[in-house]
């Protein structure tokens, strides 16, 4: 039996010898090549904190002591080590082992995790728990160079070093996150990395340090006086150090033995402190080494090549349009291969921007471009756009400034779960005075409104949702789409469905089958605007037959919202059903499985459709009682 076989709570580390350990980290590398090439998910970050990992578990006490993961993308390792190694085999899938921590799937997993920046402020919040509640645990975020180019993440070192309580932040430094890293920080920390006369430097001053007697209060103060002194002048780390932290670094995140060592003397410090450990993401797997942005999480195959992302046609089209318009730019969160704006980058690398992970500052980056006579477009997931809501609301609708938020991946993204899925967005900015909010059925229709978004003298948002479309005739000409303005894609009689997005090829197959199944005439509408609304064919069809909306965005405050709003405003009543994503956060899955699972089907529009014609039916025969 090999080691990782018998692992299944982390104490059981600390029994193994330091060749054990080396033997466990080749084992587990292995079983994460063989288990995540069958699920999919995040691997080369996996790869990369797998001595980190172990090293943390073989001198903390879990959970007593309180390791905190950013993002949570690199923690299948610690799933492994905390008794799940059975759950990989349904990682990510639908009822099976989450793709990030989770509080409620072990006690093991301190705090829910998807998106990056937040482990130094809950780990913050941990340890003053800890204080004011008189315990002695230790408390430990890990937190990736990528991550820390989060605003929060800055405010969380530099509240820390203002408490100066006991907390280890872990500085995981692999170079990456998603895209290439950019910045200041990042630019500091390849410094710290990569100098060999810091290295030296250091060295040789801490033997020289631990030479210097202690001898009398007076005199030792005084010799730690010229300690700190000498320490800030040649090593690394001041950084860190001007926020309150005692820096320890860089040390060999691949060197089990020494990063033991390392995190047994970070242990016995008091007060904050940072240890910047170098890892290589991918380590162990060439091909994953050699091509870190690409293994990111392991590479799923090829669709049909007839068919693309609407990630791709956006960012296309963007490409296009901005051969003709050299006011647009385009700006990322550090999502620049995700959002297909890589290609936009090569062809106009000085109108493409990517601020890091700072979704905030690159809304508002985007409203000062826009006061200037730009056209910004800041492609950004659904998930990652709720960071900069207040942004959104207090830099950019209020100014009324023509910046373009292209959001993507909107609606459900399946297997990262509850902290990807882009159900909110419609909700949180429908409400927003001067935003415009639109969303297309097809690839076709997301290249006009890109192209109308654009010519708009206000905030737009076009959303669309993580998936391939129809083929597309690329040579198309791109025609303005009237703002406000629902197509009608099919002529009914007996009930309206208003659907939004790529729910409406849905709605037209609900429609052949009530015709064909049941003699009901749907009409079925393109609604392509939820703000503003096409209030006046809203109000047409409610007047004389009951409604069905669809939409891959909460219920609560979406496109079915809206119409039933405006329904009532004009003193409409009709039935009306309202089929979207239920008041609950959707779990990880498959796309298909998860919306069979809520009822966002064919079969569910039908079955809506028959009830509020019933509904409609017996309200008719009352009223001819009445009569």
């Amino acid at each position: 039996m090999n080691i990782l076989d018998q692992i299944d709570e982390p104490e059981k580390l600390k029994r193994l010898t330091t060749a054990e350990l080396v033997q466990l980290a080749k084992e587990i590398r292995a079983f994460l090549v063989e288990s995540v090439s069958k699920t999919g998910g995040h691997f080369g970050a996996n790869l990369g904190v797998v001595e980190l990992t172990l090293a943390l578990h073989r001198v903390f006490h879990s959970p007593e002591d309180k390791i905190v993961w950013d993002v949570g993308h690199q923690a299948y390792v610690h799933k492994l080590l905390t008794g799940r190694k059975e759950g990989f085999a349904s990682l990510r899938q639908f009822g099976g082992m989450a793709g990030f921590p989770r509080r409620d799937e072990s006690v093991h997993d301190q705090f829910g995790v998807g998106h990056a920046s937040t482990s130094i402020s809950a780990a913050l919040g941990m340890a003053v728990a800890r204080d004011l509640q008189k315990k002695d645990n230790h408390v430990i975020a890990v937190i990736g160079d990528g991550a820390l180019t989060g605003g929060m993440a800055m405010e969380a070192l530099n509240h820390a070093g203002h408490l100066g309580t006991n907390l280890l932040v872990v500085l995981n430094d692999n170079e990456m996150s998603i895209s290439e890293n950019v910045g200041a920080v990042s630019k500091y920390l390849t410094k710290l990395r990569s100098d060999p006369t810091y290295a030296r430097a250091k060295a040789d001053l801490e033997q020289i340090l631990r030479r210097l007697p202690a001898i009398g209060n007076r005199l030792t103060n005084t010799l730690e006086r010229f300690k700190d002194g000498m320490r800030n002048l040649v090593v690394p780390g001041q950084f860190f150090e001007a926020f309150g932290f005692r820096y320890l670094g860089p040390v060999d995140g691949h060197d089990l033995a020494g990063m033991i060592h390392t995190l047994e003397d970070a242990k016995r410090l008091k007060g904050p402190v940072l240890l910047h450990v170098i890892t290589q993401k991918g380590k162990g797997y060439a091909s994953a080494e050699n091509a870190i942005d690409k293994w990111h999480a392991w590479p799923t195959p090829k669709g049909d090549k007839q068919t693309k992302s609407y990630s791709q046609i956006f960012a296309e089209t963007l490409r296009d349009l901005a051969k003709d318009d050299p006011r647009i730019v385009a700006v990322s969160a550090a999502m620049l291969p995700g959002t297909g704006l890589s290609a936009f980058q090569s062809a106009f690398p000085n109108r493409c921007f990517d601020v890091g992970i700072a979704e905030q500052h690159a809304a508002t980056f985007c409203a000062g471009l826009a006061t200037q006579g730009m056209r910004p477009v800041f492609a950004v997931y659904s998930t990652f756009l709720q960071r900069a809501y207040d942004q959104l609301i207090h830099d950019v609708a209020i100014q009324n400034l023509p910046v373009l938020f292209a959001v993507d991946r909107a609606g459900l993204v399946g297997a990262d779960g509850e902290t990807h899925q882009g159900a909110f967005d419609i909700s949180y900015a429908r409400t927003l005075p001067n935003l415009t909010i639109m969303m297309p059925k097809d690839a076709a229709e997301l290249r006009q409104m890109i192209h109308t978004a654009l010519t708009l003298n206000g905030p737009c948002i076009v959303r669309y949702p993580r998936a391939d479309t129809h083929p597309l005739v690329e040579t198309s000409p791109i025609e303005h789409v009237p703002i406000g303005k629902a197509e009608i894609v099919r002529e009914g009689s007996q009930v309206a469905i208003f659907a939004l997005g790529p729910m409406v090829a849905m709605a037209e197959t609900a429609a052949d089958a009530l015709l064909q199944a049941h003699g009901i005439s749907a009409k079925v509408v393109n609604l392509r605007f939820v703000k503003p609304l096409d209030e006046a064919l809203v109000i047409e069809c409610g007047r004389h037959m009951p409604i069905v909306t669809v939409e891959e965005a909460s219920t609560l405050g979406g496109a079915g919202s809206a119409i039933l709003e405006a329904l009532a405003a004009a003193d409409v009543c009709t039935p009306l059903h309202r089929l979207g994503l239920p008041d609950e956060f959707i779990p990880h899955g498959g796309r298909n499985e998860l919306l069979k699972s809520i009822g966002l089907t064919v079969d569910g529009i039908v079955q809506a459709c028959l009830d509020v014609v019933s509904v409609q039916t017996a309200r008719q025969s009352h009223m001819l009682v009445e009569d």
